[in-house]
């Protein structure tokens, strides 16, 4: 019996062994693998890092997305809404869509038969009783004068008319329907896009037989606008900034007692209504106004000779050239502000002169401050309307003048989205050329 307790002893010692050993391999095993680095709660460290870095994502969106969706809302959509509307035309496929399909059939030379106009009869009965027939009276009208009534006549009395034949009812109301340019005209007008709208924004138009040809002179107005509107906002620009150097040079050197008393008088039009400060101007700049007063009182003009400074381009330029100024000289003076005056005292002894040394040294300093304060001002000079609507007269008006005429009296919006798409792309396409001859990068404001 104890041989045999021996032997099970020593069989379990072995297997003990061989346990032992099996742990040994499965240790060197764990030995040879890196160790996973965890965090105190057992989670492995780089999912934690994972999911931290996730989180400062989505707080970091959160904290923008007030601000995308604001840049959204108030640029983006609206510049898109004015695009489409420079190219949208859907007045004429919609309200007349019979005579549209009609005139698919059609040789464009000799007036149309008799189902184009039993066609255009039943669109204008269906127009007239959705009281929808304005719409494209008011467009067929922008591109031939005399549509509106034409087509508003014509579905005021063909109400009467029972039953065919339609062409010759139709001739009888109105005989301008005998004329093929008007069905050539609705017949180009039925595609939902159209380029007319651009054309007519630099005085062109599309003529009976398609081609592209220029507005009769008297009615050629939008090129000169925006040749106006560019040379006056250059002129106002420059002239901010012949005004506004030296005022920002004195506040950035005299003593913070001085300095800041002209950065209260700098501040102070914001202070004030923009209507009464172009009113104040039509007092200043009138006939019979303050400065002509003034003049006449020291002998420089006569009572004859009174000088007309309002309602006309200089009126306009006096005025936004006052109003625009603090744009000019607040990138000024931030930028020379940290300009160290030791600079110039540098130059004064190496030899040059004080005129040399602040063309040589210090203005070269400031041109990032001109550039953003030109580009800041004629910016906003180039899409000014109401000062010019005050002060500006006939001779005074810039492009934006124009584009409210046609967004609030003529309703016009297909023009006055083209309009705006020009002047749009013309501010783009001059900050473009900005870039490349001086650089972004060189423009600080502050």
């Amino acid at each position: 019996m104890v041989t045999d307790a021996t032997a099970a002893g020593g069989a379990a010692g072995g297997a003990g062994s061989g346990t032992g050993g099996r742990g040994a391999n499965t240790g060197g095993q764990g030995v040879g693998r890196p160790e996973v680095l965890t965090t105190a709660d057992g989670t492995p460290l780089k999912a934690s890092l994972a999911r931290a870095e996730r989180r400062a994502k989505l707080r970091a969106v959160a904290l923008v997305a007030p601000l995308f969706l604001f840049l959204v809302f108030s640029f983006v959509i609206p510049i898109f809404d004015m695009a489409t509307r420079s190219v949208n035309n859907p007045e004429v496929s919609a309200q007349l869509p019979r005579t549209v399909e009609a005139l698919q059939g059609w040789d464009g030379e000799s007036v149309p038969g008799e189902e184009v106009f039993a066609a255009l009869a039943a669109d204008m009965k269906a127009g007239r009783e959705s009281r929808e027939i304005g719409a494209v009276a008011t467009r067929l009208n922008y591109e031939m004068s005399g549509m509106r009534s034409n087509i508003m006549g014509t579905a005021r009395r063909v109400d009467r008319i029972e039953e065919g034949p339609w062409k010759e009812a139709i001739l009888d109301i109105e005989e301008e329907w005998a004329d093929p340019a008007v069905w050539k005209l609705i017949q180009r007008l039925s595609a939902p896009v159209t380029a007319s709208y651009y054309l007519a924004a630099v005085d062109l138009r599309i003529d009976a037989d398609g081609e592209v040809v220029s507005q009769p002179d008297y009615q050629q107005i939008y090129k000169t606008l925006f040749l106006r509107t560019i040379w006056m906002s250059v002129v106002i620009t420059a002239l901010t900034l012949l005004l506004g150097y030296p005022i920002a040079y004195l506040m950035a050197t005299l003593p913070m007692r001085y300095s800041n008393l002209l950065m209260i008088l700098v501040l102070l039009p914001f202070w004030t209504s923009l209507l009464v400060r172009t009113t104040s101007w039509i007092v200043l700049l009138q006939t019979q106004g303050v400065i002509n007063d003034i003049l006449f009182w020291f002998g420089i003009v006569g009572d004859e000779g009174r000088l007309q400074m309002i309602y006309n381009q200089t009126g306009t330029i006096i005025a936004m050239t006052h109003i625009l100024l603090p744009f000019m000289v607040l990138p000024l003076y931030s930028v020379m502000k940290t300009i160290p005056p030791s600079y110039l005292r540098a130059a004064r002894s190496l030899g040059a002169n004080p005129l040399t040394a602040y063309w040589r040294v210090y203005v070269p300093q400031t041109v990032p401050g001109i550039g953003a304060g030109g580009v800041l001002v004629f910016i906003l000079a180039i899409g000014y309307y109401i000062t010019p609507a005050l002060v500006g007269g006939q001779s005074g008006q810039m492009i934006s003048n124009m584009i409210a005429y046609h967004m609030q009296q003529s309703l016009n919006w297909g023009l006055a989205a083209a309009l705006g798409t020009i002047l749009l792309a013309a501010v783009l396409a001059l900050y473009w050329l900005y870039n490349r001859l001086v650089g972004v990068d060189n423009m600080k404001l502050g």
